[in-house]
């Protein structure tokens, strides 16, 4: 059973959301949110949940009990990091876990910038593999490294032409002899016309092969000898499905497979086959396909990737953010802030806390908020913050804590006193009553669910 996906904006980035999945893994969490009590049970019928999605994806079964078995090891034996509550760690066991088998870490593509480097691409007839290469070469060169491309494809009727034509979009050296039949002699040959050229990134394209078709097998073994790749990239087809580990595994006991790129996960893919093949090759994923488009191809980030199946983008982050600011907020404080008694002194002590954790809209990006922040509280900056600062210093002290009490007289002084405009006065306040609604609504998420960030109010939404 495949499951459905889009593609979607995000800062200006392609990424993937793989939506059935996505969905699955989020429901499957949504009990622990809510959970007063996180007990053996609750963790145990979370693991069963979170086993059904990802079997419902298509990922190995095998595989499915690695993960699962993981999670619920570590979030039943594992001692609780100073700080962190039960159901955060369980939160983080999950999206470690998942990242874990999918790579744990972005791995870039390793060049060394004026130098020959040959990358040789292999993968079963219609993986998408020249489509791919094509791709590779215009990424590359758009990014100031010279790339080439060699047809040792001697195998199937139209790779020649097809590359070809591809080399010409990108605009990229092309390198095939149609009439030479041995493909070890157009990879060697190729690499050198590529090496005379100067060419940095030299793409290798060879022929389509089936795990069975041992003849085919050979050649890749004989062509990798011949030329001594820096690095031999697998293309697996999204959906495959559970055969693409079974292809990996092969491939991976035929020659020494570097990494891979997961093409057509632009369509209703079987995206847990990636999961398999990654398993099974014990080889990084790089690169995936996201479209038919010569620019539909986007570097890998295993963690955002996870981040965005569970809906929750960068959690892990935002927790370690949040330890290392150290941030603390008494529970009275908290208590009022979500009830909405929230004063102009609690809006500059929330502003500099998260201030401490970066930018307020990355903050707010890494906790993926399905609701739409408040005009302007995305894009405060350090300036803004420091005019408030100037302004709230020639306040009262009870119209720091009754802001409603400033009316036009009290605006008029507190900017003369402070050396700024009645407008950035106003600012400020229209700027406070927005927060104060954020901070109310926030509250109210966190009634309907239990827990959180612990030292924000109340613990952020999403938890």
């Amino acid at each position: 059973m495949g499951f459905g996906m889009t593609s979607r904006k995000i800062d200006g980035v392609m990424v993937l959301v793989l939506e059935n999945l996505g969905k699955s893994l989020n429901s499957a969490l949504k009990k622990l949110f809510g959970a007063n009590i996180i007990d053996e049970e609750l963790v145990k019928e979370l693991v069963k949940n979170i086993q059904r999605a990802l079997l419902v994806a298509d990922v190995d079964v095998n595989l499915v009990m690695a993960i699962t078995d993981r999670v619920q090891k570590q979030a039943l034996d594992e001692t609780l990091p100073r700080g962190v509550s039960r159901r955060e760690h369980i939160i983080r066991v999950v999206w470690d876990t998942l990242a874990y088998f999918l790579g744990e870490k972005t791995v870039p593509l390793t060049i060394n910038p004026g130098k020959p480097n040959l990358i040789m691409m292999v993968g079963i007839q219609g993986s998408g593999k020249t489509t791919t290469i094509g791709k590779l070469a215009r990424y590359y060169q758009k990014r100031g490294i010279k790339s080439g491309v060699i047809c040792a494809d001697n195998f199937r009727p139209g790779a020649y032409s097809q590359l070809k034509q591809l080399a010409e979009r990108s605009n990229v050296p092309f390198w095939g002899d149609e009439s030479e039949k041995d493909a070890v002699k157009l990879a060697k040959k190729g690499f050198k016309e590529m090496k005379d050229k100067g060419v940095e990134l030299i793409l290798l394209d060879t022929s389509g092969r089936h795990r069975e078709e041992t003849s085919l097998i050979k050649e890749m073994r004989d062509i990798s000898k011949s030329v001594s790749p820096q690095e031999i990239i697998l293309v697996i087809d999204g959906t495959l499905g559970q055969q693409a580990g079974i292809q990996a595994e092969a491939f991976r006991n035929a020659t020494n497979i570097g990494s891979i790129i997961v093409t057509k996960l632009d369509g209703s893919a079987k995206g847990g086959g990636a999961l398999s093949a990654v398993a099974a090759t014990k080889a990084p994923i790089k690169f995936i396909g996201t479209g038919e488009g010569m620019d539909a191809i986007e570097p890998f980030n295993p963690t955002k990737f996870v981040g965005r199946l569970l809906g929750m983008s960068d959690i892990r982050g935002l927790i370690d953010k949040v330890k290392e600011a150290q941030i603390e907020v008494e529970e009275d404080a908290v208590k009022r802030i979500m009830k909405g008694q929230f004063s102009l002194k609690d809006m500059m002590a929330q502003l500099k806390q998260l201030k401490k954790m970066g930018p307020i809209g990355k903050v707010m990006e890494m906790l993926g908020l399905q609701y739409k922040l408040p005009e302007g509280i995305a894009e405060i900056q350090e300036e803004n913050m420091k005019r408030w600062e100037v302004i709230m210093n020639s306040m009262t002290k009870e119209e720091m804590d009754e802001p409603k009490l400033i009316k036009a007289s009290r605006i008029k002084r507190i900017a003369k006193g402070s050396g700024t405009s009645q407008k950035d006065v106003r600012d400020l306040l229209k700027q406070h009553e927005q927060m104060k609604k954020m901070m109310k609504q926030m509250g109210k998420q966190r009634r309907g669910r239990k827990g959180g960030i612990p030292g924000l109010p109340g613990g952020l939404p999403g938890m």
